[in-house]
């Protein structure tokens, strides 16, 4: 059996959230390997789990200009603010996280 084939994602400028409080305006999330890494604007790993234990899922509820993605590392439920360092379209930052999320725990695509 062939190794499955990990979609690699990274992003900067990323607001990481865990509960009402922030833990990084201008983190980073990276997806390599099979690992998700949520990293400080230093580099400093906050949480990484292999990504087929990670839920990542669109909020039910949010803010209509914000885009935010919700990312669950270890029981850790962690809110990520992808795209709005201005480098990118924020809502095609988030579809590109959860479709790399997705292809990197092999399920089908919606």
């Amino acid at each position: 059996m062939a190794e499955p084939e990990f979609r690699e994602f990274s992003a900067k400028g990323v607001r990481i959230d865990r509960s009402l409080r922030s833990l990084t305006r201008a983190g980073q999330v990276k997806i390599r390997d099979g690992r998700l890494e949520l990293l400080t604007s230093y580099g400093a790993e906050i949480d990484s789990a292999p990504v087929d234990s990670v839920e990542a899922r669109r909020p039910r509820f949010a803010v209509r200009d914000r885009a935010r993605a919700t990312a669950t590392v270890n029981g850790t439920r962690y809110v990520l603010a992808l795209g709005e360092g201005g480098s990118s379209d924020p809502e095609e930052e988030v579809s590109r996280f959860l479709a790399a999320v997705r292809a990197a725990r092999g399920d089908a695509p919606d």
